[in-house]
């Protein structure tokens, strides 16, 4: 008792002092914290040709000029379920608000209370009963009470701040949804598409390898090779037939996958996509602005820094426990015996109080519940310092994926064509009896390799322009996206 009273009586004596001036507000103001970005990245984005438009920010996917792709990303904002729980979130938010603000407002009532009553004949008044018992009585109340809490110490207008705070929270949460969603959607699109392509080369393999084993079978008819050189252009190509199958299977998760993002049944989407057997190339330069750029775009960072918000809020709310609550209640209403009589002037009931609470010593408990909060706030902070650090990571590992991976893809094409060749060379040697099998077996595994390498690589290089594109935060427009919020919310 001594630490709390110690260390709450120069503010109480303080805040009552400005209370009779006219009212405060306890607890800290919440201040943004500062974070510095650095004024570039480290290593920039290397577009080729860098002389075309960039892909806009709000709607990246467009970098590829795929219809397919746009569709799915439309019907993915229409019917996804995270979505939607996201927000019905906004809307839950937003109701928690209005319920916070509501309880500056007097409240209330109407009351009535009908009731006949009996005493016992046989009770504690048995020796004045009258003759035949005690009859009953009835009694008629009917009125209006209210009351009001005149927030002098800012309680409630504190709460209403971090309600608000926690409601701009769910916006941001709902347009992280947004850009995880539209990143997932392109790369289960991409997945397939890539299996789509891989399926492609196996199968062009499989067409080579054919024609390898019928030579090879042609060549043992006339005795210029072994049964060996057969089996082993059997087990090549039979090899290559049993990576098919997996290909398959791992599309049609995607599928599945993709089916389930755009809010539709697993499956719903096969046949959808054109079975193309190639992957889109972006249109348009890749761009990552600048790092200050994510402070403004990022959903989760805006999140946190509204969650600190809320939570330096919090703080002044269990401030407020230190001090007195006063409140006005008052009532008026009418009561009588008979229905006749209820309404004379005679019959009117009214009250008036002015009722003050004070937890003038809770063992320290408030103080302690004060210090809580202020940790809180304390790590809300840290928790929006890492948050952007983290950002600035991810955004710089997506670069620099971009950048290598269209370096390792240009050798690869390189070393593809160079294999291909090399294929036809050792095949012709083999049929003027210049080389053996083993060497054609050779060079038709290497070039499968390169090719699936070729496929991978590209993949790998479209879910880099993704992931940079997610990490900056793209997927929605600040004002345009607002309102589409608001109008979703009042829709409900």
């Amino acid at each position: 008792m001594e630490r709390t009273m110690e260390k709450a009586r120069p503010r109480i004596g303080l805040l009552l002092l400005f209370a009779l001036l006219g009212g405060c507000t306890v607890g800290p103001d919440y201040k943004k914290a500062e974070i510095e970005t650095p004024a570039s990245w480290s290593n920039p984005i290397q577009n080729e040709p860098p002389e075309d438009p960039v892909a806009p920010l709000e709607d990246w996917w467009t970098i590829f000029n795929d219809p397919v792709l746009d569709g799915l990303i439309e019907d993915a904002h229409e019917s996804n379920l995270t979505l939607q729980a996201a927000l019905g979130s906004v809307r839950e938010a937003r109701a928690r608000l209005a319920y916070a603000g509501a309880q500056n407002l007097p409240e209330a009532n109407v009351f009535g209370k009908p009731s006949t009553t009996k005493i016992s004949d046989n009770g504690a008044f048995r020796q004045i009963a009258p003759p035949g018992g005690f009859k009953g009585q009835s009694m008629m109340i009917f009125g209006l009470d209210a009351a009001w809490e005149i927030d002098i110490f800012g309680r409630n207008r504190r709460e209403v701040e971090a309600e608000s705070a926690r409601y701009e929270s769910s916006i941001e949460t709902y347009r992280d949804a947004l850009v995880s969603l539209y990143s997932e959607v392109a790369l289960a699109y991409i997945e397939i598409l890539s299996y789509q392509a891989h399926i492609a080369k196996a199968q062009s393999n499989i067409d080579v390898q054919q024609k390898a084993l019928a030579l090879t079978e042609e060549r043992f008819r006339d005795g210029l090779t072994s049964a060996l050189d057969i089996e082993q252009a059997k087990s090549n190509l039979y090899s290559t037939q049993a990576a098919v199958p997996l290909f398959r299977l791992r599309m049609n998760e995607a599928y599945n996958r993709l089916a389930v993002l755009c809010g539709k049944d697993a499956g719903s989407l096969q046949g959808q996509i054109a079975d193309t057997g190639t992957l889109p190339t972006p249109q348009m330069d890749v761009s990552a602005g600048v790092p200050a750029d994510i402070m403004r775009q990022r959903p989760d960072i805006r999140r946190a820094e509204r969650q600190a918000a809320a939570a330096t809020a919090m703080i002044g709310v269990a401030e407020a426990d230190l001090y007195p609550r006063f409140a006005l209640k008052g009532s008026i209403g009418l009561e009588s015996s008979s229905v006749s009589s209820l309404f004379d002037s005679s019959s009117l009931i009214w009250t008036v109080a002015a009722p003050i609470h004070w937890n003038v010593f809770t063992a320290g408990r408030t103080l302690d519940h004060i210090e809580i909060k202020e940790e809180q706030a304390k790590q809300a902070v840290l928790n929006y310092r890492e948050t952007v650090l983290v950002a600035l990571e991810e955004v710089e590992n997506a670069i620099t994926g971009f950048n290598e991976y269209r370096i390792r893809h240009r050798h690869l094409i390189e070393a593809t064509k160079a294999t291909e060749n090399a294929v036809e060379l050792v095949t012709t040697q083999y049929e003027n009896g210049l080389t053996d099998f083993n060497n054609v077996l050779d060079m038709q595994r290497a070039l499968y390799d390169q090719e699936n390498k070729l496929v991978s690589s590209k993949t790998d290089s479209l879910r880099n322009v993704v992931a940079l594109y997610k990490a900056m935060g793209g997927g929605w427009q600040p004002p345009e996206e607002t309102e589409i919020i608001e109008d979703a919310v009042n829709a409900q």
